[in-house]
């Protein structure tokens, strides 16, 4: 694998994901919460951002990506052969739901947030590293 091709790619995939999200409003969190408060306030903008990005990956996926017996930059696909749905699986979804609908705040976006210093979304990304580092030392 060619690790200085691989770098760019991630640097350049990065950059463009972070702007994306605070140029559409994805990294701001009373914008997040708005969009999930589906029985109050509904602010259907988000949407938009999500329908825009589907329409822009699913005709680069299937016309590009699909088609190929191996990825551009490694020897293989990196994919999961696990396909079962267990505790482990559905509790560390409905926490990471839970999270989020309490902070309105997912951990792509907030990474890209961090650059606007809110205060809030550097508290929650410190939380978020805490709790990662706890469940990684309880999982081995």
């Amino acid at each position: 694998m060619n690790n200085v091709l691989f770098r760019l790619v991630a640097l350049i995939s990065g950059v463009l994901f972070g702007l994306g999200m605070v140029i559409s409003g994805m990294a701001d969190p009373q914008k997040v919460i708005g969009f999930l408060d589906i029985v109050g306030q509904w602010d259907p903008s988000l949407m938009f951002v999500m329908g825009g990005a589907l329409l822009v990956f699913m005709p680069a996926y299937f016309l590009l990506i699909k088609p190929k017996s191996k990825p551009v930059n490694a020897e293989e696909f990196c994919l999961s052969t696990n396909t079962t749905i267990d505790k482990r699986l559905v509790t560390g979804a409905a926490i990471f739901g839970l999270g989020w609908g309490i902070a309105g705040v997912c951990p792509g976006p907030v990474v890209s947030s961090l650059a606007l210093g809110n205060m809030d979304v550097i508290v929650f990304f410190i939380a978020m590293i805490a709790g990662l580092g706890i469940t990684h030392k309880m999982s081995q």
